[in-house]
Formats: C-alpha cells, structure tokens, sequence
C-alpha cells in the first residue's frame, strides 16, 4: 500500500506566520502554487494559507494590507504523516475539497501532496499495468 511519503513533494515552499500577507500572495503567484504550509524556524507546522483564505483581500486589502498570514491562515492545518496511507490522503482531499495537504514526520513539515500528486501517481500506476499486461501478452505468444 503506498503512503503519504511515497509520492510528497519534497521541495516544500513554508511561511513565517509574521510574513506579511501581500508577500504570501506574492510567492504563491510567482510559484503557481494554491496554498502554503505555515512553520516555525524548526519546521514544526502550525497553519495553512489559501488562496481561499486570502479571497476577502479583493474587498478589504486597503483595511488589511498591512496584516500578516497569523491573521489569516487556516490552523490547525489539515495534515498527514510521512508513513499514513495515501488512499487516506485521497480521501481527505475529496471530502474536504482541499487542494493541498502537508506531510509531516513527528509534527515537522517534509512535503506536501496536491491533487495534481495523485493524478499522477494514478497514471503512474495504470501506465504500469497497461505495460505489465502487454509484456503478459507478448510472452504468452511465444
């Protein structure tokens, strides 16, 4: 059974909760990315911001611009560790209508794991027994 660790990204872009907000938005258009896990100096998460919590700005930025993402991050965050079943990831994801979910070793961040993760780790395994099923076939010809 594959786990969280199994398929995470390990290049794992984290905020300060003091970081001002309009530097949070700043990273997550520049990197293209829809949430960013929120951590202490020693990685030790404490939050989730996204885009979704950020949404209100459109409205209310001139009130808010000076507020950093402690003001507006999702804690606690919504997380899974190193070794728990990415079928229980999926999961998640699908009934909360979540985009992202960190990944964690004793309550440190070590990754994340999108949707787009396991839309590949899907194809991943159906290229697999598709190839597995025409190496099959091709040895039972001979």
């Amino acid at each position: 059974m594959l786990k969280a660790k199994d398929i995470m990204s390990r290049k794992v872009i984290c905020i300060k909760r003091e970081t001002p907000v309009i530097d949070a938005i700043r990273v997550m258009v520049e990197q293209t990315i829809t949430g960013i896990p929120v951590a202490e100096d020693d990685m030790t998460l404490v939050g989730i911001i996204s885009e979704q919590d950020l949404l209100r700005l459109f409205h209310t930025y001139p009130d808010e611009q000076d507020r950093t993402i402690n003001d507006f991050m999702t804690q606690p965050a919504i997380h899974f560790e190193e070794d728990e079943s990415l079928l229980d990831v999926c999961y998640c994801l699908r009934d909360n209508a979540i985009r992202r979910v960190p990944v964690t070793l004793n309550g440190k961040v070590t990754g994340i794991i999108s949707r787009s993760d396991i839309l590949k780790c899907i194809l991943e395994l159906c290229d697999k027994d598709n190839a597995e099923a025409v190496g099959a076939a091709n040895n039972t010809e001979l």
